[in-house]
């Protein structure tokens, strides 16, 4: 089966029985957010497929009144066994994507005080997602020492992004003014040039036309 969708809702089957709408709750927004791409058009899907294995049954419930029925997945043993086999290989190698990183390479291609904004957004976004990691580590069990390692270690992570933001920002942001006040320099030199050789290709052809 290898690392997909499908393990992934195996595995938040695994620790208790959930509809398809609590998946995609806790994949697109919750823990299981860092773990494996999986869009909203592909749960229901992986869902479908593991009832036809086997791997998962469903049942509906009688929801409050004046809402429809809740259909309700639970892992099956063979669930368990598939799950099992699946964590059983060797992780595929991590993948780091940044747009905020992308801009800092061409930081020289954006206004300054654009890029102050850009830069401070950026460490409130990881101080949210810290702030969500810690409420997550606050429910985890203490005896899921799987869980409490992985929170552990995003903590870690965010944390120390979070550390080198602040400290690396006034220095960073003078240097980006300086690399952003050269590059736009070199513009205005560039157009000037063009312009003064359009210039005169201009007025040489004035007068051979005279």
């Amino acid at each position: 089966m290898g690392m997909n969708v499908r393990t992934l809702c195996l595995g938040i089957l695994s620790m208790g029985d959930a509809t398809g709408y609590e998946i995609r709750k806790r994949v697109e927004e919750g823990a299981f957010s860092h773990f494996i791409d999986a869009s909203y058009g592909s749960i229901y899907p992986a869902l479908a497929q593991l009832l036809k294995e086997g791997l998962a049954t469903v049942r509906t419930e009688v929801a409050e009144e004046g809402r429809p029925p809740r259909k309700v997945y639970s892992i099956t043993a063979q669930g368990r066994s598939a799950l099992a086999q699946a964590l059983a290989t060797d992780p595929a190698r991590d993948k780091f994507k940044s747009e905020f990183l992308f801009q800092m390479m061409f930081m020289r291609c954006i206004d300054p005080a654009h890029l102050a904004v850009i830069y401070d957004a950026y460490i409130e976004e990881q101080e949210r997602e810290l702030q969500q990691l810690e409420e997550e580590m606050r429910r985890c069990p203490p005896e899921d020492a799987g869980a409490r390692f992985v929170a552990d270690y995003g903590r870690t992570m965010l944390g120390t992004a979070i550390r080198f933001l602040k400290e690396r920002r006034e220095e960073m942001l003078k240097a980006f003014a300086q690399e952003g006040g050269r590059a736009l320099g070199a513009e205005v030199d560039g157009a000037e040039a063009d312009g003064g050789d359009a210039a005169g290709q201009g007025a040489g052809k004035r007068e051979d036309e005279a």
